[in-house]
């Protein structure tokens, strides 16, 4: 038994030296009270990182199928009234909406940027109830009403006894309604005089999209916008002889839920341009992002990035109306975010790196001065010096 803690003796890597053969210095002491002060400085700042989180980041490839992808929106045209401004959408895979009208809020705006009401969009102008017929005259009470689409007509028992109907029908022939005043259904549904009550206004439009989670666009334009089954929405635009100032101001603008540090490049973005009718197009590629807190709730959101370009439409197309377009695609990359602590080891290995890491040091600073000030001492008392 006592060979063995002489063996463990021999292996005592702090061979302790009697106090007798000390000896303390004033450099000692001043720079034993420094590097105190430094390890606590650095401690302290070591247990605040390890008490924060911080974010690790991978990237996958996203090999998701069949998703949605829900676009929010806030946006304030100045000089577009709300009865006239209309959202549409389509995906490369040729699923189109037209004036879309569900989860979208209005605000009519003056000149002066006042509220002057707040709708939800959606609740049109209530149906006519006895307009006129197709061949002028009335129909008895007992007979079915059924109005004319003015030359519109997909059959000849085609009906379009609403507003509504009427520029519906218009939009799939391809045609622009551009004297709606002469339309009977919108003079009695009151649509002309709204539009003549907001002239001189502009609108605020927000609420959300929800869409494939394919390459697509969605628009803000004056009017219905056209279609037509080989060609995309931006090339097939009909002709129109109103023009329309297009200066916007893009109050939010996000893909999916927001999650923290996401950045969306187009939040608070103003266009002002001082002549009409053009194209003011937004290129954006989206990028799928995942997010999931230290508590292990995940967000699936996404982030993008955004390139800007202004097509005059008289110039650029002869077939172009004045609007606001949002060209997206995305990124086959997906973005994971994850919030984690530090691991305590990791913590436990960086203290003992700073503790050890000073010691040392100042244990190489103190010999380098106590040796100096021994050597010039030597010297002095030899008379070298002199």
């Amino acid at each position: 038994m006592e060979s063995v803690i002489q063996k463990l003796k021999s292996l005592d890597a702090y061979p302790k030296i009697n106090d007798d053969f000390y000896s303390r210095s004033l450099a000692g002491g001043v720079i034993t009270v420094f590097s105190g002060l430094v390890i606590f400085l650095l401690f302290f700042s070591e247990f605040r990182l390890y008490l924060h989180t911080v974010t690790e980041t991978n990237l996958l490839v996203d090999t998701s199928r069949g998703e949605k992808l829900r676009i929010h929106f806030d946006v304030t045209f100045h000089e577009i009234p709300c009865t006239l401004l209309s959202v549409d959408t389509m995906d490369i895979s040729g699923e189109q909406h037209i004036d879309i009208r569900h989860d979208i809020t209005k605000k009519r705006i003056n000149s002066h940027g006042d509220i002057v009401e707040v709708r939800q969009d959606g609740i049109g102008a209530p149906k006519i109830e006895r307009p006129l017929q197709r061949h002028g005259g009335r129909l008895d009470h007992n007979e079915t009403y059924c109005g004319s689409c003015f030359g519109a007509e997909e059959s000849d028992d085609h009906c379009c006894n609403s507003c509504e109907e009427v520029r519906e029908a218009y939009r799939k022939k391809g045609w622009g309604l551009t004297n709606v005043d002469l339309i009977d259904q919108c003079k009695r549904e009151g649509f002309v005089q709204k539009v003549k009550d907001e002239e001189g206004e502009g609108c605020n439009i927000h609420g959300s999209l929800e869409v494939n989670k394919v390459a697509g666009n969605f628009h803000f334009a004056a009017g219905k916008s056209l279609r037509h089954s080989d060609m995309f929405l931006s090339d097939l635009l009909a002709i129109q002889n109103e023009v329309f100032n297009i200066s916007h101001r893009i109050n939010k603008l996000s893909f999916g839920d927001y999650f923290p540090g996401v950045i969306n490049p187009l939040d608070g973005v103003q266009w002002m341009h001082q002549t009409s009718n053009g194209m003011y197009q937004y290129f954006i590629k989206v990028v799928p992002t995942v997010y999931t807190d230290i508590r292990g709730r995940t967000i699936n959101s996404n982030q993008y990035s955004v390139t800007e370009h202004f097509r005059d439409a008289d110039l650029a197309h002869p077939n172009s109306i004045s609007g606001v377009f949002f060209f997206f695609d995305l990124s086959p990359i997906k973005v994971i975010f994850k919030e984690e602590h530090t691991p305590f080891l990791h913590f436990m290995t960086h203290i003992c790196a700073i503790i050890g890491g000073i010691f040392t040091v100042a244990g190489i600073v103190d010999s380098f001065l106590y040796h100096g000030q021994r050597v010039i001492k030597k010297k002095a008392e030899i008379g070298k010096f002199r």
